[in-house]
């Protein structure tokens, strides 16, 4: 016989004790995902559920079969609800993989994949669904592993490139689906090369544009700069992001928008506790980047 779905009656704790049990860190996550703390069918949105022995739910309107995580981002891995939210934390303060694995006791590749999917929760709720154009798109939560997507790139395609604009303590980044980093070459802007990295002197209205790119992408009349632009004297997101990205050695092409929306949210969030914000989008469901 089909029911209202319950209320869940808690709502997220800020504490820091909600992954001493499973059903606690459950819970904590549980009021994340649900408005108003009711369960809803994730595809219709009805809420005439019927509860299936294994801890699922039917939908009575459209027989559409769901447990409490289907189709958000933590859904993503084979993590334990305790176990994603001590990687949650250690991501908070911006532990490396390595070290997150160890404290987990898991392996670097589960860790790995589970922290991309944080990154791409992130990149989903800081992306306005407008920068997107045919020849890019995001990268999925299937595309998680290292080095998983390296052939693709590697196959000639270019790289997409980032408008950086400061304003009032705040950072927006924006993606300019119209410029390619092949076409950077031709701009006439003061340009600074480091390793894979590329960004330019003001143009138009941003501060910087900016990419990650195996292309050769030399200045006019010779070796770019390594210095000398608006970013390096006067941007307090580069100073703050700079050696954020030097730090993480050999970040793809594919890879980089993931770390350049995480430090735009970091810069905007840095003086906040990021553990319940990074619980929240965790919660979120998966949109149709990429299509």
């Amino acid at each position: 016989m089909g029911t209202l779905a319950p209320s869940l009656y808690m709502e997220p704790d800020p504490g820091e004790e909600h992954w001493e049990s499973e059903e606690a860190a459950r819970r904590y996550l549980l009021g994340f995902c649900w408005d108003n703390y009711q369960r809803h069918c994730p595809r219709c949105r009805g809420r005439r559920l019927s509860r299936l022995p294994d801890r699922r739910w039917r939908c009575r309107r459209c027989r559409y079969p769901f447990h409490d995580f289907t189709g958000r981002w933590i859904n993503q891995g084979r993590l334990t609800c305790t176990q994603w939210l001590r990687l949650l934390r250690l991501f908070a303060q911006e532990r490396p993989v390595p070290e997150m694995a160890a404290t987990l006791g898991l392996a670097y590749n589960t860790t790995y994949k589970a922290v991309t999917t944080v990154r791409q929760a992130i990149t989903a709720r800081w992306t306005d669904p407008k920068e997107q154009s045919p020849g890019f798109a995001w990268p999925r939560p299937e595309l998680s592993s290292p080095g998983e997507s390296r052939g693709r790139a590697e196959g000639g395609s270019t790289s997409p490139v980032f408008g950086v604009r400061e304003e009032g303590g705040r950072v927006r980044v924006r993606l300019l689906p119209s410029i390619r980093d092949r076409i950077l070459h031709y701009l006439e802007v003061k340009k600074v090369r480091k390793g894979t990295l590329m960004y330019t002197d003001r143009f138009a209205e941003f501060d910087s544009l900016l990419c990650c790119s195996r292309a050769r992408l030399d200045a006019e009349g010779g070796k770019p700069p390594r210095t000398g632009v608006y970013l390096d004297t006067d941007s307090g997101f580069w100073r703050y992001a700079r050696a954020k990205l030097t730090r993480h050695r050999g970040i793809t092409p594919e890879r980089f928008p993931l770390y350049l929306k995480e430090l735009e949210f970091r810069y905007n969030h840095r003086n906040e506790d990021l553990f319940p914000t990074l619980a929240r989008y965790l919660c979120d469901f998966v949109p149709p980047f990429g299509g």
